[in-house]
């Protein structure tokens, strides 16, 4: 057209993904070069350092299409169609302006978009365009969750240490041979609670001469307050990497413990920002509350010692007073410490010497044998009894066959007959496992009694936690007091032991030679122990 006028648009993003386009200078001078040839008409040449991934963030593109519309110029002349957009917004509001007229001529360096041409052309490149972002996006995401799965992470390494690459060319973090150590020692003296982030800060700029490591634009400068507590705050430092809402561990060399770490965000208080975790108590997920019935939780306090300047840390139990049907009055807390005295108090009901564990196992042995004879006896009746069913099933079919009885009695005795085999073959096998078993739980129970106070002692949480649950059923609190009903087969442990115990100390042979009676004495002590224990205990869960 005559007289048409254009706006010159040169852009070079600042993001990764138009590096291997021309640059700004290059795209105005051959852009330059072919309005000469082509006699086109300059109002004024636009050059912008800006991503056209996200609309509304080129404010001289805008500003450019404004003009446009007040009729300072009817045309736009750029390198590609993605240098003009590469987000739907933006093509959109290209393609309707060139539609309505309002933009007479896009021209690039290859061809010329108009109102009057196919519109499918230029909605597909600006597609195109648009689809490169999307999928650079994802190779970025997919580049970046590699690094983060093989423990790197995928960003500027922090103080202390460097990015760098290895062998084969893919990046890592390494030590700065420069500052590594001295962030270390502004740990130190973090973690003896004598010293500041404020006067570490202090020490590290005018006592260690420490500098920021110097880039392109920024760094080389003297540590700010800001910058010591980006340290002091920085999981990175403990060996961990961010994924997510997640940390993940780290290849790079841990600069701090994780314990540490958590150390000094207890020190720095409001301004600092613990590490997410999850705590793990011995007695939480069993334990209810005797008022509501609502389970215990637990949680951690630490309070500072003025006298010794250090910090010391107490668990606490108390109700979770979830019920809203009623308003639990148990608000008394209680610390571990004294529920693991009232753990040991209740063990202590239920353990027995280990001596008599030993002696009282050779009388059950003996009581053993006459209950596997019980049982070949009962073994044997119900083996004959379910031969015998079976020949009445075999009878019974042979009458069907000969007619001599119609469906329905058939059908009736014979389900009779299956169900009658069902329950003798059921008894069978519940039979053959109490003779073999007998014993064997059995001694569970002993070894229960004779060495779980011990090993509650010694433990570990997750040690506690189980001999608790072996111990009983329905643990709760009420009033600060652990109550617990133990099982069953420790109820004859319970009310009888002490007494048991008693007899056993006098029968207890005073030299190994003097044997004589010894097993008269087992069989007494096992008939005493045998009339409250019963001959089927239960193995511990």
């Amino acid at each position: 057209m005559p007289n048409m006028k254009f706006f010159l648009y040169a852009r070079k993003s600042s993001e990764s993904e138009d590096r291997q386009v021309q640059s700004i200078e290059d795209q105005v001078n051959r852009l330059k070069a072919l309005a000469t040839s082509m006699k086109l008409e300059i109002v004024e040449i636009y050059e912008e350092a800006k991503s056209a991934k996200q609309p509304n963030n080129r404010p001289f593109f805008s500003e450019m299409l404004e003009r446009i519309e007040l009729g300072e110029a009817q045309g736009i002349l750029c390198w590609q169609i993605n240098r003009l957009s590469r987000n739907p917004v933006d093509s959109g509001t290209l393609q309707w302006m060139l539609q309505k007229g309002i933009i007479q001529s896009i021209q690039t360096i290859d061809r010329e978009y108009k109102p009057s041409d196919n519109c499918v052309v230029l909605s597909v490149e600006s597609s195109v365009a648009n689809q490169f972002i999307i999928d650079l996006r994802k190779n970025t995401m997919r580049g970046m969750q590699s690094r983060v799965d093989k423990g790197w992470m995928p960003n500027m390494a922090p103080l202390g240490y460097l990015n760098s690459k290895d062998e084969e060319g893919r990046g890592i973090i390494i030590n700065d041979p420069e500052r590594f150590d001295l962030i270390r020692k502004m740990w130190s003296l973090m973690l003896t609670g004598a010293y500041s982030a404020q006067q570490i800060c202090t020490i590290a700029n005018e006592e260690w001469g420490f500098r920021t490591r110097k880039m392109k634009r920024i760094g080389g400068n003297p540590l700010s307050e800001s910058g010591i507590y980006r340290i002091f705050n920085n999981q990175f430092y403990s060996g961990v990497i961010p994924s997510g809402k997640a940390w993940l561990k780290g290849s790079h060399q841990p600069m701090v413990t994780l314990d540490e770490y958590d150390h000094v965000q207890k020190l720095l208080g409001k301004r600092g920002k613990p590490r997410a975790q999850k705590r793990e108590f011995a007695f939480t997920g069993f334990v209810r509350c005797g008022e509501c019935g609502c389970l215990y939780t637990a949680e951690t306090k630490t309070k500072h010692i003025k006298s010794t300047g250090k910090l010391k840390t107490y668990n606490y139990y108390h109700c979770t007073w979830k019920r809203r049907d009623m308003r639990c009055t148990q608000r008394t807390c209680i610390t571990e410490e004294a529920l693991t005295e009232q753990m040991e108090k209740e063990l202590a009901k239920i353990t027995i010497l280990p001596q008599f564990r030993t002696w009282a196992l050779e009388s059950l042995g003996i009581e053993h044998e006459r209950e596997v004879k019980k049982r070949s006896t009962i073994f044997d009746s119900l083996q004959k009894t379910l031969a015998d069913t079976y020949a009445q099933l075999d009878n019974l079919t042979r009458m069907r066959v000969r007619d001599l009885i119609d469906d329905s009695q058939y059908t009736k005795e014979r389900d009779r007959l299956k169900l009658e085999i069902e329950n003798l073959q059921g008894e069978i096998k519940k039979t053959e496992s109490r003779a073999e078993r007998w014993l064997e739980l059995t001694e569970q129970v002993f070894d229960f009694a004779t060495y779980a106070h011990n090993a509650f002692l010694k433990g570990n949480l997750q040690v506690k936690r189980e001999i608790m649950l072996a111990l009983g059923s329905n643990p709760t609190i009420i009033d600060g007091k652990l109550r617990i009903e133990p099982h069953k087969w420790f109820v004859p442990i319970v009310d009888a032991y002490p007494a048991i115990e008693s007899l056993f100390q006098r029968f207890e042979p005073a030299e190994k030679g003097y044997v004589d009676c010894k097993t008269d004495r087992f069989e007494a002590v096992g008939s005493t122990w045998l009339r409250g224990w019963g001959s089927n205990p239960r193995p511990i869960d």
